[in-house]
């Protein structure tokens, strides 16, 4: 698979679990350093891992369409 050469296709309500993915990873990164958020390390995590899987989920049948075409 060509992974860089692929184009897709993303409709504005299939970005909305790649920014989750990505606001919850930094808000971890930012809790990891200040103790202000260190009580939703666990909710946060819970987000980002759920976020990754849709993400990359959509991300693998896109690609796939793709190919097909």
């Amino acid at each position: 698979m060509n992974f860089f050469q692929t184009k897709m296709s993303w409709s504005n309500t299939e970005f909305i679990p790649f920014k989750l993915c990505v606001a919850s990873f930094y808000l971890f990164v930012g809790s990891y350093f200040h103790d202000f958020i260190k009580d939703y390390y666990v909710p946060v995590l819970i987000i980002f891992g759920i976020t990754v899987i849709w993400t990359l989920s959509l991300w693998l049948k896109k690609m796939k369409e793709s190919t097909k075409e």
